[in-house]
């Protein structure tokens, strides 16, 4: 055992084991792991053998998170079995096609393909909004493939120790601007997703660095039926560069609490009285309920010759309620900045 891996391990059972944390005043001399277990198992109070071992374990893989995973069995079941790849496609104000992805899985390049193709036979798309927050995935051809639907030349995309893989010369490629989002939750191949679109020159990154596990990982079944995941290959992108252990940086930063941004995620249009503090959250996420009366000229002529007061039939009408306005802050910036793009880009045709 190097004394590297000895200092890990004596630091995470000294941190856990707690009874006995002066131990761990200095890591750096890397004592002898083995010494350190046994004098824990013999004279720390109330700790059973298996709640060393426990400690161990938890405190090594949390160490050496991401390129080590311990998954569980219920885990490993609620993997994406049976779990579509795109959860979700909407169509925003300004041809903004919104396609959520739940997993970067087989099939996941064909969903966006068809669903792009359905929004643009009755609707003109300007842009498109790629949310991978919360996705995962260790598919990184299927990866790759998502990202070639977006390069209309040959332009390499990725490398996860097969060769790199290059994008495709097309005529069909879909050529509008596109907006990754991510969060800390992005996780394995939906990181290179997006690492990927934006090193193609396709589009730009938003949201908080991504979890940094981008990695080929190779999995070791244990006795207790659990899996060992470790990480074996790293992920490059089409030019070498590795994808970082520390995580995709967003080109635009939207800082949000991990609360708040689970809330905007499951409703996009959530209203809150107190908009999170962020440079990029839309602050007008307030005026969502409110309402505004219209009257037609028709009404407006109907009532004067009635002798009706127009201010008083406007507190008797019902109101009109406004359309609903995105108070998702990564989302919100998302869809300011391709309807700026789109603008731009008409202005030059």
């Amino acid at each position: 055992m190097t004394r590297s891996l000895n200092g890990i391990l004596l630091a995470v059972v000294v941190a856990l084991a707690g009874p006995v944390s002066a131990l761990a005043a200095d890591t750096n001399t890397s004592p002898d792991f083995q010494e350190v277990y046994d004098l824990i198992r013999q004279h720390a109070t109330g700790l059973s053998t298996d709640e060393l071992n426990r400690a161990a374990v938890q405190g090594l893989v949390a160490a050496l998170g991401p390129r080590v995973a311990l998954e569980t069995n219920e885990a490993a079941a609620n993997t994406a079995e049976g779990k579509k790849p795109l959860a979700e496609t909407i169509l925003f104000d300004g041809g903004i096609a919104y396609f959520r992805i739940a997993r970067v899985s087989d099939d996941l390049a064909k969903a966006i393909s068809n669903s792009y193709q359905q929004v643009r036979a009755t609707n003109k798309v300007s842009g498109i909004v790629l949310d991978v927050r919360y996705a995962n995935g260790s598919d990184y051809k299927a990866a790759a493939d998502v990202v070639d639907l977006f390069v209309n030349k040959s332009v390499p995309l990725l490398n996860w120790g097969k060769g790199v893989v290059s994008g495709h010369e097309k005529p069909d490629a879909i050529t509008v601007p596109v907006a990754v989002l991510v969060n800390h939750q992005t996780s394995g191949a939906a990181e290179a997703l997006a690492a990927a679109v934006r090193e193609s020159s396709a589009g730009l990154i938003l949201g908080s660095r991504t979890a940094g596990s981008a990695m080929v990982m190779e999995d070791f079944p244990l006795k207790d039926g659990e899996h060992l995941r470790i990480g074996s290959t790293p992920v490059t992108l089409g030019d070498g560069t590795p994808l970082s252990t520390g995580g995709i940086k967003p080109d635009i930063d939207v800082t949000v609490s991990a609360e708040a941004e689970r809330a905007f995620y499951a409703d996009a249009f959530l209203v809150v009285s107190n908009p999170p503090s962020s440079s990029s959250t839309n602050m007008e996420a307030s005026a969502t309920n409110q309402t505004k009366v219209r009257f037609n000229e028709a009404e407006l002529v109907r009532e004067h010759r009635a002798g009706e007061n127009p201010d008083e039939m406007t507190a008797k009408r019902p109101p009109e309620p406004q359309a609903p306005v995105v108070s998702d802050p990564a989302l919100a910036r998302a869809l300011d900045l391709l309807k700026g793009l789109a603008v731009v880009r008409q202005s030059k045709s």
